[in-house]
């Protein structure tokens, strides 16, 4: 789904729009920005990359905040606030979602609820831009960016009141996990065995991880987990291995290692079905993909 929801970089930092904007990033040879400011709010969720961000002050200030970002950082950025990324290895991918709101629209959402502007008042009284979120927590927010952009990108019946419904849902998930974060409320029963599974699914990437199987370890109902994973991260768990199947393929094939005893290894039938799922994620076959990165790197 990201592939097609991709967006071509370029440098403008204005909006066209009056309320906001959404994209999914994935470049090489990234050219750094100068350091800018907008007269809105951005804010951004960081995937992958060798970057450190930047953030001063204000417009005029010399004191800057540096930040090496890791996979799982959001970021907010207040109107006046200057900033920018860094990257450090041009030739890796640098991946994000960023998201862009006027301050009309956030006017606009105060008027239904204070509650959306929780993190947005927050980075502006206390200075406070970047927050890292549990495996959990990320793969929450990923999901509603995936579905604010799968929903901007198409026009269909109802298509503003749905948009609006994503905007509001991506927002209020945002500002839910940090403010239980700042309030040390973050840790339910619920929460914990989801992340637990996380955790165990990423461990055992390579045994057999049908639903029974991950049900039975922590000894609840299949259908209570397969409820989980869709009520909060909109996928089913076996779309959630797949797609950390396929990184790791990735990072094995690219690293050199066979294609046949990698797809294998890690739990994928045969290479049709593996070359399915790796050109539908990645836009191009599995030795496709290794052969541009080989021919990058030597």
């Amino acid at each position: 789904m990201k592939n097609k929801l991709r967006s071509s970089f370029n440098s403008r930092q204005y909006m066209l729009s009056s309320d906001f904007e959404v994209y999914y990033y994935s470049d090489k040879n990234f050219r750094t920005l100068q350091p800018h400011a907008h007269d809105y709010y951005e804010c951004y969720l960081f995937l992958e990359g060798d970057v450190t961000m930047e953030i001063y002050e204000n417009r005029n200030s010399s004191k800057v905040q540096q930040y090496k970002m890791t996979p799982g950082d959001l970021m907010i950025v207040p109107p006046g606030v200057s900033h920018h990324a860094i990257m450090h290895e041009s030739d890796e991918y640098y991946r994000r979602f960023v998201f862009w709101i006027s301050k009309d629209c956030c006017n606009s959402l105060i008027k239904e609820s204070v509650d959306y502007m929780y993190l947005m008042q927050r980075a502006e009284a206390f200075k406070k831009y970047i927050y890292h979120l549990a495996p959990a927590q990320f793969h929450q927010v990923e999901s509603k960016f995936l579905r604010l952009l799968e929903e901007t990108s198409q026009d269909r019946y109802a298509s503003d009141a749905f948009r609006h419904i994503c905007l509001c849902d991506l927002i209020l998930t945002i500002n839910r996990i940090i403010y239980d974060e700042d309030h040390n409320n973050a840790g339910s029963d619920e929460l914990t065995l989801f992340q637990n599974i996380l955790s165990y699914v990423e461990n055992n990437l390579e045994e057999s991880l049908s639903l029974d199987d991950v049900a039975g370890q922590f000894f609840v109902s299949k259908y209570y987990v397969a409820h989980l994973f869709k009520d909060t991260l909109g996928i089913s768990l076996h779309q959630y291995i797949i797609k950390k199947r396929l990184s790791e393929c990735r990072d094995a094939i690219i690293s050199g290692k066979g294609i046949t005893s990698t797809y294998e290894r890690f739990g994928f039938r045969d290479y049709s079905s593996f070359f399915k799922a790796f050109k539908k994620v990645y836009g191009m076959s599995p030795k496709e993909y290794q052969n541009i990165y080989m021919n990058k790197h030597f």
